[in-house]
């Protein structure tokens, strides 16, 4: 079975789960899926993955309700400890713009994600194909995210930006 049927399986089965339980139970079906999982992962439910490229989660890091990585074939890489807060979206994929041909939206690709050890990505917050967040990284609610970002610091705005550095 391709990995996207794989995780489409995935979602059908975890809707039966309690949202915030069973996490191991959760973590098995997502390896079984081709997800390379840490330890003490915790996905909560209503967490949807849908993607071609490779999806990685580093040991302990939590995934919240309604949280959706959608992308082609390029990968996402979830580090260690990483909280991910409800309806923030992660997805890959784009198109290149096409200005004068009869639609703008030319050909699709996709650009891989890296999240960095112990980064915190806000309430609803977007995060598109090439953005490299930063060891300890905070994304605010609401950021749309692109790009590389440095560690300890957080960046919040549309498009996201610097706003404040942490002292480590």
């Amino acid at each position: 079975m391709k990995q996207s049927a794989a995780l489409y399986a995935y979602k059908l089965l975890t809707r039966a789960l309690p949202p915030t339980k069973a996490f191991e139970l959760k973590n098995f079906l997502l390896r079984k899926c081709g997800v390379q999982v840490g330890k003490n992962v915790r996905c909560v439910s209503s967490a949807t993955f849908s993607l071609t490229g490779k999806l990685k989660i580093g040991d302990g890091s939590f995934i919240g309700h309604g949280v959706s990585i959608i992308g082609g074939d390029a990968d996402v890489v979830i580090g260690r400890n990483v909280d991910i807060a409800p309806g923030v979206l992660i997805v890959t994929g784009s198109h290149e713009i096409t200005p004068l041909a009869d639609r703008v939206a030319g050909p699709g690709f996709s650009s891989e994600i890296i999240i960095s050890d112990g980064c915190w990505i806000g309430a609803g917050a977007i995060i598109l194909g090439g953005t490299v967040l930063s060891k300890n990284t905070i994304v605010a609610a609401g950021a749309v995210v692109n790009g590389a970002h440095p560690s300890h610091c957080i960046i919040a705005g549309i498009p996201a930006k610097v706003i404040r550095k942490l002292q480590p």
